[in-house]
C-alpha cells in the first residue's frame, strides 16, 4: 500500500476496497485544515498515513496532538474507517482523552483504548463462542489469594511482603514467563533479578504456581491473564485472529516505550503481519521497567521495520528554555558506554520565551524543606498562578505527609494523586445526578452548556465565588468548581454545538476511565504518577541520595532508570521548576544526608557551587572551618563529598558512588597490563593502578600532556610506559 504523505497535488490513494482522490489547494480546505497549526515534524507524521511510522517524541513536543491529527486527516481524506482503527495507550486517562480529542476533530468512532481494555474486549466477544460457559471474573487484587497460597506452603508474610509477591507475579507474567520458566530463567542466570521479600527464586516459583493452582480452581483471572487469555485464543484459532485483523487495519500505539514482552505479543497477533502500524515514544522517558516495560522495540523499531519512517518531534512547547536546557544536561550528563546500553537521547528545543532560572535548594531538614515549599506556593500564587497549576513531585509515597502538613498549616489547599477518586466524591455524585435530572429542560434552553451546568450547580451550592473557609466546604466548592470549568473548557473545544447530553456522556465516559478534571489545590504526586501531567510550577522535593536515586537502585541499569524518572520530573514544569533536598530527616538531626548525585551537572549548568555536606542541625549553614577544609579537600566528582582515601582521590569518586568511566575501556586495559607486566616481570600495579585505569578510562587521554594530568602517571612513568599505554588505547578505540 503505498505511503500517503502530505501533498500540493492530487494524489489516488489505494485502500482495501477502494480508491480515494485527495484533492489539494482550494478544493481540499476542510482536508487541510486538520493540518493547521501543526509544525513540520508534527505535519509531517500526521500525513504519512499508511506503512509503519515511528514518532520519537520528547517531552512536551506535541505527540498526542500529532497523532490524533494524524488519525483524524486519515478519516478525513477516506483512507481510514474510523471503526476500523485502534489507538492503544497505557492509561484510560490517556485513552479517554485521545477519544474526546479525535470527537472535536470530527473523527468519533476510533477505538482508543488501554491494552487492557482492548484485550478484555475481545476476550468477552468470543469466549462464549470459542471457549463456551462463564467467562472467568476478573480478580481486583492479587494480594488476598497470594495471602492464601503462601499460608498453604506455611511461608510468613506481612503486607509488605505480599505487596513484593503480587508485583513479581505481575513482572513474571508480562515477561511471558510460567512458575516453570520464571525458575528456570532465574538458574541459567538470564535474569539477573533478585526474589522478592527473603524468598528464594524456587520458593517464590511454588507461591506463583499455588496462587496459579488458586485461581483456576475459583475461575479467576487477573489482569494478566485478559492479555495471556487473548493472545493464546488468538494463535490457537486462526478465525478469531482473521476476525480481528478484519476489524482492526491500522494501530497506533502510544508511549511504546513503556510496553512489556507480553503487549508486544499481543500487537504481534492483531497486526498478522501487516504494518499498518504507527508507535510513539521516548526511550528517555522509560520509568517503568520495574513492571516488565522495556524500550527495545521502540529502539528496534527501524530494523524490525527496515522501510519505516521515523520522524523526530523536539521542539518543546511545554516548557522554558531554562527548564529544557537543565532536562538535557541531566541526560547528557550521562555518558554512553560500558555493558549498559545508552541510547543517544533527544535532544529537545523549546519554543517558549525565556523564563525564570530553575531554583536548587537545599534545607536543614525534611520539615524546613516542607515548609519552604509552602511559603514559596504561597508567593506563586499572589503572582497569579493558580493552586492547580502547582505540584509538588516525590520518588516515594511515604514523602507526602511533611508537605500535606506543611501546606494545611499554611492555608493551603492541596489534592493527593491517587487518594479518593473524583468521581467517587458525595458531591460529584449528587452534581452528576443533579445534572441528568435537569438534561431534559436543558436541551430546551438557549444558554449554552457551562452556563446550564452552572445555574444547575447553584442549586445545590456553587457560587462563583470560592469560600474563605478550608476543609470540608473549600473541597465541595473545588469539585463543583471542577465540573463547571470542564463544561467551559469542552464547550470551547468542540467545533459543532455542544450539547447537555454530550457533556453528561463525557462525564459518564469520564467517570468510567477516572479520568478527574482539573481541581483547585497543590497536586501532591510521586514522579511515577506525574508522568503524561504537566503544571507551571513544579518543586521536586527529597532529592537525597537514598532516594534520588532510590537505595535499591543499585546497577547502572537501575541507576539509569531513576535519572529518567528525575528527567520525567523535570519536564512537568512549564515555566518554574525548584529542586530541593534536605540534610536531615528530623529537626536537630545531624545532618549527613547528601543531596543527589542528579544535581550535581545541573548546579554546574546553573552556576551553582556545590552544596555544603555537613550541616549544623536546625541551622543549614556551614562553618567558616568547615568551609575553608571543603575548599581545600579533593571532592568527588559525582556527590561532592570531601575525599581522603588515596584510591578514592586517585578515581575522584567515593566509595558510595557508581563509576563513571568506560568499562569496557578498563577491561581492556586491565588485560593488556597484565601481559605487558608478564614481559616487564614486575607485578602489575607497578605499571599502572587499576584507580589510574579507572581514571584513563574515563578522560580517554590521547596527548603526553592529556596522560600526565591524570594522577597516577608522572614524567616517569610516562616515559617508561606511555608509547605503550597510547597504543593500547589507540588499539581499543580503533576496533570501538
Amino acid at each position: 500500500m503505498p505511503r500517503v504523505p502530505l501533498t500540493r497535488r492530487m494524489r489516488a490513494v489505494s485502500v482495501p476496497g477502494a480508491t480515494v482522490e485527495i484533492m489539494s489547494g482550494g478544493e481540499n480546505t476542510a482536508l487541510e485544515s486538520v493540518l493547521e497549526g501543526l509544525d513540520d515534524e508534527q505535519r509531517a507524521a500526521a500525513s504519512t498515513l499508511t506503512g509503519p511510522l515511528c514518532i520519537l517524541a520528547g517531552a512536551g513536543t506535541g505527540k498526542t496532538r500529532a497523532i490524533t491529527h494524524r488519525i483524524a486527516y486519515g478519516v478525513r481524506a477516506g483512507v481510514y474507517d474510523p471503526h476500523r482503527v485502534l489507538a492503544v495507550t497505557f492509561t484510560a486517562r490517556a485513552a479517554a482523552e485521545m477519544r474526546s480529542r479525535l470527537a472535536g476533530l470530527g473523527a468519533p468512532g476510533v477505538q482508543a483504548r488501554t491494552f487492557h481494555a482492548a484485550a478484555l474486549r475481545q476476550l468477552q466477544y468470543f469466549w462464549p463462542v470459542i471457549i463456551g460457559g462463564q467467562m472467568p471474573q476478573l480478580l481486583d487484587h492479587k494480594v488476598r489469594l497470594l495471602a492464601e497460597a503462601a499460608k498453604r506452603l506455611r511461608i510468613t508474610t506481612d503486607r509488605a511482603s505480599l505487596r513484593d509477591y503480587a508485583a513479581e507475579v505481575e513482572w513474571a507474567k508480562v515477561s511471558t514467563l510460567t512458575p516453570e520458566g520464571y525458575l528456570a530463567r532465574a538458574e541459567d542466570g538470564t535474569e539477573q533479578r533478585e526474589a522478592p521479600a527473603g524468598l528464594d527464586h524456587r520458593g517464590f516459583s511454588r507461591l506463583y504456581q499455588a496462587y496459579e493452582d488458586i485461581k483456576e480452581d475459583r475461575q479467576l483471572m487477573d489482569f494478566e491473564d485478559v492479555l495471556l487469555f487473548t493472545a493464546g485464543m488468538l494463535e490457537s484459532d486462526e478465525r478469531v485472529a482473521a476476525q480481528v485483523r478484519q476489524q482492526y487495519r491500522h494501530f497506533v500505539v502510544d508511549e511504546y516505550q513503556d510496553v512489556s514482552p507480553l503487549q508486544q505479543r499481543l500487537l504481534d497477533l492483531w497486526l498478522g503481519g501487516r504494518k499498518e502500524l504507527c508507535v510513539v515514544g521516548d526511550a528517555a522517558q522509560t520509568i517503568y521497567s520495574f513492571t516488565g516495560a522495556t524500550p527495545d522495540y521502540l529502539l528496534s523499531f527501524r530494523r524490525r521495520y527496515p522501510e519505516a519512517e521515523v520522524v523526530k518531534l523536539i521542539r518543546d512547547y511545554r516548557s522554558t528554555p531554562e527548564v529544557v536546557k537543565l532536562a538535557n544536561t541531566l541526560l547528557a550528563d550521562r555518558r554512553p558506554g560500558g555493558p549498559t546500553p545508552w541510547p543517544t537521547p533527544l535532544q529537545l528545543v523549546s519554543q517558549r520565551d525565556r523564563g525564570r532560572v530553575p531554583e536548587i535548594t537545599q534545607h536543614a531538614d525534611d520539615d524546613a524543606e516542607a515548609a519552604w515549599i509552602a511559603a514559596k506556593v504561597r508567593e506563586i500564587t499572589e503572582s497569579g498562578i493558580p493552586l492547580s497549576e502547582i505540584a509538588v513531585l516525590y520518588r516515594t509515597n511515604g514523602q507526602s505527609q511533611a508537605f500535606e502538613q506543611a501546606l494545611a498549616a499554611a492555608g493551603i489547599s492541596y489534592q493527593l494523586r491517587g487518594s479518593e477518586r473524583f468521581f467517587s466524591r458525595p458531591e460529584v455524585r449528587e452534581s452528576i445526578a443533579a445534572l441528568r435530572t435537569s438534561s431534559l429542560l436543558a436541551e430546551e434552553s438557549p444558554d449554552p452548556v457551562p452556563e446550564q451546568v452552572r445555574g444547575v450547580l447553584t442549586s445545590i451550592g456553587f457560587t462563583r465565588e470560592a469560600p474563605s473557609s478550608t476543609g470540608a466546604v473549600r473541597e465541595r466548592w473545588e469539585s463543583l468548581a471542577a465540573l463547571v470549568s470542564l463544561a467551559e473548557q469542552l464547550a470551547a473545544e468542540r467545533e459543532s454545538g455542544f450539547s447537555m447530553r454530550e457533556f453528561l456522556a463525557e462525564l459518564e465516559e469520564r467517570s468510567a476511565a477516572q479520568h478527574a478534571p482539573t481541581v483547585e489545590g497543590v497536586t501532591l504526586a510521586s514522579l511515577h504518577s506525574a508522568k503524561g501531567l504537566e503544571w507551571e510550577a513544579v518543586f521536586l522535593a527529597g532529592l537525597c541520595e537514598g532516594l534520588m536515586p532510590i537505595s535499591f537502585a543499585q546497577t547502572q541499569r537501575e541507576l539509569d532508570e531513576e535519572r529518567r524518572l528525575l528527567y520525567v520530573g523535570i519536564t512537568r514544569a512549564k515555566t518554574r521548576l525548584f529542586l530541593s533536598s534536605a540534610a536531615a530527616r528530623h529537626p536537630g538531626g545531624r545532618g549527613r544526608r547528601k543531596a543527589s548525585r542528579f544535581l550535581i551537572p545541573l548546579r554546574k549548568e546553573l552556576g551553582l557551587e556545590a552544596p555544603a555536606q555537613r550541616i549544623a542541625p536546625g541551622v543549614g549553614g556551614l562553618s567558616v572551618n568547615a568551609a575553608a577544609r571543603k575548599r581545600r579537600a579533593a571532592l568527588c566528582a559525582s556527590c561532592g563529598t570531601p575525599l581522603t582515601v588515596g584510591t578514592q582521590i586517585k578515581r575522584r569518586r567515593c566509595e558510595n558512588c557508581p563509576p563513571r568511566y568506560d568499562e569496557q575501556l578498563f577491561e581492556h586495559l586491565r588485560e593488556w597490563r597484565r601481559g605487558y607486566a608478564k614481559e616487564l616481570e614486575v607485578p602489575a600495579f607497578m605499571v599502572f593502578g587499576d584507580a589510574t585505569l579507572e581514571a584513563i578510562a574515563e578522560h580517554r587521554p590521547g596527548t603526553d600532556e592529556e596522560l600526565l594530568a591524570i594522577s597516577g602517571i608522572g614524567p616517569k612513568k610516562l616515559e617508561s610506559h606511555g608509547e605503550q599505554l597510547k597504543a593500547a588505547l589507540a588499539e581499543h578505540l580503533g576496533r570501538a
